[in-house]
């Protein structure tokens, strides 16, 4: 009887260690499927990621190029007419003003970065583009996004979306100006030196006379103007 016990114990023993080595080979089955699963989603998604930017890539270098043509048919058209001539001006500091074409000259660099202890938002954003339109800006990008009348400046979470286009910190923001009128936003008091003292935000400020800034590369949409004419 003792040796049937014996053997029936061990057996018993064995049918449970076997039981766990199953069900534990099962989860792990399972749990390498997931992941596999989940790799593979991953690489789906990155490569149609891939697959639109790519899309977007050649619908702006054919935009630029088309949008080259046709600048070389006005200056064609325009070389020899005076009154063309001032129209082509008139088109071209229109664009320069609603922010269609690429702009440099003189103004200064701000650079925005999150501190240890609280994020840049977008009221903070807002409140130093404000204050450069105020002292004279005359073209102002936020991390080579063209800031225009409609530009929405929108936060979420830790990023900011500009234009459509998301933006993490550090936020470069160029002005174009009279350098020493633009400076003068680190003023004590001023908005960047509030930043800096209040809550220890990460600021700096430089003059430049040679700054760029792109053009708007969205499409303007004016939904409720109209011409008086």
């Amino acid at each position: 009887m003792t040796n049937k016990k014996t053997i029936s114990l061990v057996f018993g023993i064995m049918c449970f260690a076997l039981t766990v080595g199953i069900c534990i080979q099962a989860k792990t089955v399972k749990k390498s499927s997931l992941v596999v699963s989940q790799n593979y989603e991953e690489n789906n998604l990155r490569a149609e990621v891939l697959k639109y930017k790519e899309r977007y890539d050649n619908l702006l270098k054919e935009t630029e190029r088309i949008e080259n043509e046709l600048q070389l048919e006005i200056e064609k058209a325009t070389s020899n007419n005076s009154e063309l001539e001032e129209a082509k001006n008139q088109i071209n500091d229109g664009n320069k003003i609603i922010g269609l074409t690429e702009v440099s000259g003189s103004g200064v660099v701000i650079r925005v970065e999150d501190s240890d202890i609280d994020l840049v938002h977008d009221i903070d954003i807002l409140k130093i583009v404000n204050e450069l339109k105020n002292a004279g800006a005359e073209a102002i990008s936020i991390n080579e996004q063209r800031i225009i009348l409609t530009t929405p400046i929108i936060c979420g979470g830790n990023i900011i979306t500009i234009n459509g286009e998301k933006i993490g910190s550090p936020f470069e923001i160029k002005a174009i100006g009279l350098p020493e009128t633009l400076a003068n936003l680190s003023r004590p008091g001023g908005v960047l030196n509030n930043l800096e003292d209040e809550r220890k935000i990460k600021v700096s400020i430089k003059k430049s006379n040679d700054i760029t800034i792109p053009k708007y590369s969205g499409v303007l949409n004016f939904k409720y103007l109209s011409s008086t004419n």
